[in-house]
């Protein structure tokens, strides 16, 4: 079975590395890994790639940056080939990036099955770029991977026979939990004086905060009194720090003495950051998922989230943009007992190894129904 793998962004690196790891137990399948290059700086993508022991890509799109209709076409344009050359038998995409929806299409009109890993999530918000992707990505897929039971159920909802729909567990917290112990060895706290449980960690890029000057400025004078209660790490996404400084709110920022503002990290140095904060404040959901398992309190600065677990066990609080429920909900956090909350089911290191079982048995059900109807030959495909 030749399989092609779609990374494109940040996020994505986190879910590919334990599934690549796990092909290695099934020779029979050939696993090609495909870059399409949305997130190419080092930061963003080599750096990842060398910490989490992710093999080379065996192609690179290189699309680089642009608009969501732009760079979605530049992928779609760069994908088709390769697909064409290699004729894959299936091709697996993870999350929710453009990269998710652009190569799935693609594949789908070739003929070529899609499988989909974290399908399912939903925050009911079209407004979001990533769940117009999540739509349409899980209305095309073939075969469907989902983290936690609201995927399975909003899946179902939408008609998805339950056959196709495997509860595994998150690719994600694999790659955490086989990382925290190497992300220990990290500096990054004593490079800037942190104490640990002592500091609040924030990260912000979502579209609704950053390109609304009046929702960042809720969101900073949130952070105006919480700074005064402890520091604030603040790994300013690029976007993000043109926004600020568009809006004319760099000074406001810069006149608060205790919020460090640094680059974004690296995953084994945010890792550790995360690990040791008194309090996480983020819209993202895949930093909702982390600070879950690493026992750390969860302020998301959205109105909705296509994470609900992590708020149904206790680990994340909705606040959305306002500056009176961002304090409260810090409030309540430091009152909160640290990491008392059970993980959700399967988020226990090994949902990659769940999903490759399924996609190789799924494989042999192929195999074995193509044999019967004289279409293979009894070799092949093994």
């Amino acid at each position: 079975m030749k399989i092609i793998n779609i990374v494109g962004a940040r996020p994505n690196f986190m879910k590919i590395a334990p599934l690549m790891e796990s092909y290695r137990d099934y020779p029979h399948i050939r696993p090609l890994l495909v870059h399409t290059g949305q997130h190419y700086d080092e930061k963003m993508s080599d750096l990842f790639f060398r910490q989490l022991g992710i093999p080379e890509p065996d192609l690179n799109l290189d699309a680089g940056s642009g608009s969501h209709a732009a760079q979605t076409a530049s992928i779609m344009t760069a994908i088709e080939p390769v697909l064409l050359d290699e004729r894959p038998d299936a091709l697996l995409v993870v999350g929710d990036v453009n990269s998710t929806i652009a190569c799935g299409l693609v594949a789908v009109k070739l003929g070529i099955p899609l499988i989909h890993v974290e399908a399912g999530l939903r925050s009911f918000d079209r407004s979001m770029p990533e769940e117009v992707n999540r739509v349409l990505t899980d209305s095309i897929s073939e075969l469907f991977f989902c983290t936690e039971q609201s995927g399975v159920d909003n899946l179902l909802a939408e008609g998805i026979a339950p056959g196709r729909i495997h509860l595994v567990g998150n690719v994600m917290i694999d790659t955490l939990l086989r990382n925290r112990e190497k992300a220990e060895a990290s500096n990054i706290l004593a490079e800037h004086g942190l104490e640990a449980e002592n500091y609040a960690v924030m990260t912000l890029h979502r579209p609704s905060n950053v390109d609304d000057p009046a929702a960042m400025g809720r969101i900073l004078d949130a952070v105006q009194t919480i700074q005064q209660d402890m520091p604030l790490v603040f790994p300013v996404h690029p976007r993000t720090e043109g926004r600020l400084r568009h809006f004319g709110l760099s000074g406001q920022l810069d006149s608060m003495k205790n919020v460090l503002r640094i680059p974004p990290s690296g995953y084994l140095d945010f890792l550790k950051l995360t690990a040791n904060a008194a309090v996480v404040l983020t819209d993202s959901g895949g930093i909702q998922e982390e600070s879950t398992i690493l026992g750390v309190p969860c302020i998301t600065l959205r109105e909705n989230t296509e994470r609900p677990v992590t708020v149904e066990v206790g680990a994340n609080r909705l606040a959305g943009n306002d500056t009176g429920r961002i304090l409260e909900a810090y409030r309540r956090s430091r009152l909160a007992e640290r990491g008392g909350w059970a993980p959700p089911p399967f988020w226990d290191g090994k949902a990659a190894e769940r999903t490759v079982a399924v996609i190789d048995q799924w494989w042999d059900e192929i195999c074995g129904r193509q044999r019967e109807s004289g279409e293979l030959s009894a070799t092949a495909g093994s």
